[in-house]
């Protein structure tokens, strides 16, 4: 599917500067700009930065770390995922201060160069197999050989060699069956009506996600002047399944966000004609029967209600798209989860 290529070739314009506590020449280097993949993870830049600002740092032992506006990012968080959540207005090239000393410990969990990148990408697979399934066995049975090679093929941001491993997982008899489905399809010529059906399958079982929720406060005329996050407490983080249980009912990215943020939305309407017209609360059985195949169809309050979200939301955004609601959940699962199936999905509150 197309929609894959493309999040597998995204990337994202860094200018990068190297802290000015750890310059030792004069003039200062210039900026790095680097074009950082979307699915990768910032330290995996290092190979490139590193010669580039090398002969300017102080001595000591390098252990590479990044801030954005005074924010130690976390490595373990894929760069897009980063980017998508830190800039409430996207920001290119975004501005990036690098640092090769001084690690934040206190801050960061320890990066011991790729090896910990690559063993977090392997737990968080593990992680989306007990989702699915129930145990790790999926993974657990892969050999060493193809775990590494299921690794190189997302560092290296090869998606045919991707998608020849990770047809080894098999994580299927839930909604993720459906997911490796489309993903092989992915490597076959597109056609239309295909991709259609494939993208409007109707999924049930438990996606693995990763919710992250930032609280802008007051509300501004432009996403640009949003506060900057100045800590990580500032962002809640949610790691929750979203339970997919009934077959034949269209269940939409709206569905989606409403069973993992229940507390925004009000689950009892006062009255039959409220509840009509107060977003968040049960709607009407043509709402609830809305057909997938056809959102384009439905009715014009079924429409409103489900771009919408809520009130108290002001941004969806996944892999930089800031999807409506009434979308199949289906199809944002099989077309825009990460590499170790988990979906990441940004919330603006």
């Amino acid at each position: 599917m197309d929609a894959l290529k493309y999040i597998w070739e995204g990337a994202i314009p860094l200018q990068i500067h190297l802290h000015e506590s750890e310059v030792t020449t004069v003039p200062p280097p210039p900026p790095a700009m680097v074009l950082a993949p979307r699915i990768g993870y910032l330290p995996l830049l290092a190979s490139q930065i590193k010669p580039y600002f090398g002969s300017t740092l102080p001595p000591g032992v390098d252990t590479i770390w990044f801030e954005y506006q005074g924010l130690p990012l976390k490595w373990n968080i894929p760069t897009g995922v980063l980017f998508d959540l830190l800039c409430a207005e996207p920001e290119r090239p975004w501005n990036l201060t690098v640092h090769f000393r001084g690690y934040p410990r206190q801050l960061l969990i320890p990066c011991e160069g790729e090896d910990s990148i690559k063993w977090s990408f392997i737990n968080s697979l593990k992680e989306a197999d007990y989702i699915v399934n129930g145990n790790t066995k999926n993974v657990m049975s892969m050999s060493e050989p193809d775990l590494l090679e299921l690794w190189r093929s997302v560092s290296n941001v090869d998606l045919e060699a991707y998608l020849r491993i990770s047809s080894k997982l098999k994580l299927g008899g839930t909604g993720l069956e459906h997911v490796l489905k489309s993903i092989s399809a992915a490597s076959l010529p597109a056609k239309s009506s295909g991709e259609m059906d494939i993208a409007g399958q109707l999924i049930t079982g438990r996606i693995p996600v990763r919710l992250y929720v930032r609280n802008l406060g007051d509300d501004f005329d432009n996403l640009e002047d949003a506060p900057p996050v100045n800590n990580w407490d500032d962002v809640s983080y949610i790691n929750r399944p979203v339970e997919i249980q009934e077959e034949g009912k269209c269940f939409t990215l709206h569905d989606a966000v409403r069973s993992l943020l229940p507390e925004l939305f009000t689950e009892k309407a006062t009255t039959k004609d409220e509840s009509t017209n107060v977003i968040g609360e049960e709607q009407s059985d043509s709402t609830e029967q809305l057909d997938c195949t056809k959102t384009e169809g439905g009715s014009t309050s079924s429409e409103e209600y489900l771009q919408s979200y809520h009130p108290s939301i002001k941004l969806v955004r996944i892999q930089g798209i800031e999807p409506k609601g009434q979308i199949p959940f289906s199809w944002v699962v099989n077309n825009l989860m990460n590499p170790e199936y988990f979906l990441h999905i940004c919330v603006f509150v």
